[in-house]
This record gives C-alpha cells, sequence and structure tokens, in this order.
C-alpha cells in the first residue's frame, strides 16, 4: 500500500489497478458530527414554543435598549471618584491572585518538570494540577464562596487555585525546553540543584515566565469582574451586577461596559508591548 502526499487519499494496488480512497476516518467523524449538531440545531428551533412572540416588536425593543445602552453612557448611581475606586477593585483582586499565584505556581513547575525533578513527583504534581485546571474558574469561586462565605476572599481564594494550576503547566513545560547541555554543564561542575535552577534554568525561561503571568493576569481581571457579582467580591462587576439586575439602568450598563472595555484594551497594549520587547522574532512571524 502506498500513500500520496495529501493524506485524505490512499493508494491501493488491486489486481494491478490502483484505486483511490478519498477521506479518512478522523473525518468521517467530524462530518457526522457537523451534521449530528446542525439536525439538533434545526430540531431545537423547529421544538422552540414560539406562543406570544412579536419578532419585529423584540428586535426594535432590543436595538432601542442597545443604543440607550451604548450611545447614552452615563453614572447616575455613583460617582467617577467611586467608579475607579471599584475598577481599583477588581484590578486588585487581579493581581493578587496572579502574584501569589505564579510565585506558588513557579516553585510546583520545578518539581513538574521532568528534566529537574523524579518521575513519580513529576506525575503527582501534573495529576493534582490537571485535576484542578479541569474545574472551571468560576466553580472554584464559588465552592470556596461556600467554604469561606461571599466575598474577596473567595473570588480571590478561586482565581488562584486555577491561577497555579494553569501556570504550572505552562512553567513546567519552559522548563522542560531549557537545552540539556547547559543543565548537564552545570551538573558535571559539582552544581547544587538550586544552582542549576538559578544558573541554568532562570535566564533562560524568565520571559516566558514573564509573559504566561502577564496572559494570566488579563484573564484574572476578565474573570474578576465576573465574580464581582457571584462571588460577592465587589468591584466594577458587582456594580455593573446592581446596574442591569437592580436598577435596570441601560445608561450605567453601557458606562461600565466601556470603563471595562478600556481597560482590557490598555491590558493589551501592554501585553503587545511586552512582546515586542522580550519576543520582537516571534511578533514578525
Amino acid at each position: 500500500m502506498e500513500t500520496v502526499a495529501n493524506p485524505t487519499y490512499i493508494k491501493r494496488k488491486r489486481n494491478g489497478r490502483i484505486s483511490i480512497k478519498a477521506g479518512s476516518k478522523s473525518e468521517r467523524v467530524i462530518r457526522l458530527t457537523m451534521m449530528l449538531l446542525f439536525v439538533l440545531t434545526v430540531a431545537a428551533f423547529l421544538l422552540f414554543d414560539y406562543t406570544g412572540l412579536e419578532l419585529w416588536t423584540a428586535i426594535v425593543e432590543t436595538g432601542q435598549n442597545l443604543k440607550v445602552m451604548f450611545f447614552e453612557p452615563a453614572l447616575n448611581h455613583f460617582t467617577w471618584a467611586e467608579a475607579l475606586y471599584q475598577v481599583g477593585v477588581t484590578l486588585g483582586l487581579a493581581v493578587l491572585s496572579t502574584i501569589i499565584g505564579a510565585v506558588i505556581a513557579f516553585f510546583l513547575a520545578l518539581m513538574a518538570a521532568t528534566n529537574l525533578s523524579k518521575e513519580w513527583v513529576t506525575k503527582v504534581v501534573r495529576v493534582i494540577v490537571a485535576f484542578i485546571r479541569a474545574v472551571p474558574t468560576v466553580l472554584w469561586v464559588l465552592i470556596f464562596a461556600i467554604a469561606a462565605g461571599l466575598g474577596s476572599e473567595a473570588a480571590v481564594l478561586g482565581m488562584l487555585f486555577h491561577s497555579i494550576a494553569y501556570l504550572v503547566k505552562a512553567f513546567s513545560e519552559a522548563f522542560e525546553e531549557v537545552d540539556k547541555g547547559i543543565l548537564e554543564a552545570l551538573r558535571a561542575t559539582g552544581s547544587s540543584w538550586w544552582h542549576v535552577v538559578i544558573h541554568g534554568i532562570m535566564p533562560s525561561t524568565f520571559t516566558y515566565i514573564l509573559s504566561w503571568t502577564f496572559l494570566r493576569f488579563e484573564i484574572n481581571f476578565a474573570v474578576a469582574v465576573a465574580m464581582g457579582a457571584a462571588a460577592g467580591a465587589g468591584g466594577i462587576g458587582f456594580e455593573l451586577f446592581m446596574a442591569s439586575g437592580f436598577y435596570f439602568d441601560l445608561s450605567e450598563v453601557g458606562f461600565i461596559t466601556y470603563a471595562i472595555l478600556i481597560i482590557a484594551i490598555i491590558l493589551e497594549v501592554f501585553s503587545t508591548q511586552l512582546k515586542n520587547r522580550y519576543f520582537p522574532s516571534s511578533v514578525r512571524k
């Protein structure tokens, strides 16, 4: 059996003839999955209860709400100073969970890296962080909200748990990419384990650690906005929840949305500058 350059075609010789079979098992599974999802989507729309639905009225009212929200932003229930304070609270939650998480993740990643730790230690650490990472951040926050009560503590602990698991994977993979020759040369000179980490691992992976940590900070900021209401952690997320769920103030919802968007843009610009400084070659690609 011979294969052609295109992996989706298979040549077979049968009785002196060559036949070409299109497709592969994975492609058939993908097609069947897409067809199933399409059928389920159509069935869901057909089974909806459309009783009393006035489509045109709904479209007009939705457009009016969006107009008020995004073209008439205003603060009606708190001042600019209070708004800045709430944004600061949200950023504080993200910074706290990211910094503590990065420090703890660094030491756990040293144990999770195959070139720095014993095999059984690596497997134990990776299994634990994989379990933590599999549970969404929101669920961890809710778990700690039940255990520790509503407040900023639950939000920080929940984000901290998931941040540690996220960064352990990222850091350990960066550690494993370090040139083996460097580590072997240090060990050959009689360097201790910590000496290898400080002089072999850190110089080669510092930029990666910095980049991954800031990426996690961006994620934690978005999570902190959502958890401001879900866990009672306060911040701009709680004000957004109050404006939309209690005051029904669309103008204030629009203002808070713009404030969150501006912060996100600032973080993205800072992240881009960070990548341009430490990873110029990858950015050009």
